[in-house]
């Protein structure tokens, strides 16, 4: 059983920097991808940055530039390193973990706020 938990949410001024922080428990040997999406009020839940078994990094375009996924193996967590932040970044953000065969793990999500 894997379990995902979010730390690091909170209000930031716009140009702002926050880092999130997801401990990662239990086996993920067949992962396929982990990393950070987002869900603003009134749309749909999104990619914002993760990291592929094969190695590769994907950002959202929007994110480019401004934010930073990271990941520590010896401590199992993976943190995405928020920049620059504007109103637009805004959301609740989820930490997820995909399987191969067991489809996708979530956190409970934490809230981001950017706001003056």
């Amino acid at each position: 059983q894997v379990q995902l938990v979010e730390s690091g949410g909170g209000l930031v001024r716009p140009g702002g920097s926050l880092r999130l922080s997801c401990a990662v428990s239990g086996s993920i040997f067949s992962m396929r991808a982990i990393g950070w999406y987002r869900q603003a009020p009134g749309k749909q839940r999104e990619l914002v940055a993760a990291f592929s078994s094969a190695g590769s990094t994907n950002y959202a375009d929007s994110v480019k530039g401004r934010f930073t996924i990271s990941r520590d193996n010896a401590k199992n967590t993976v943190d995405l390193q928020m920049n620059s932040l504007k109103p637009e970044d805004t959301a609740v953000y989820y930490c997820n973990v995909a399987l191969w065969g067991s489809g996708d793990y979530w956190g409970q999500g934490t809230q981001v706020t950017v706001s003056s």
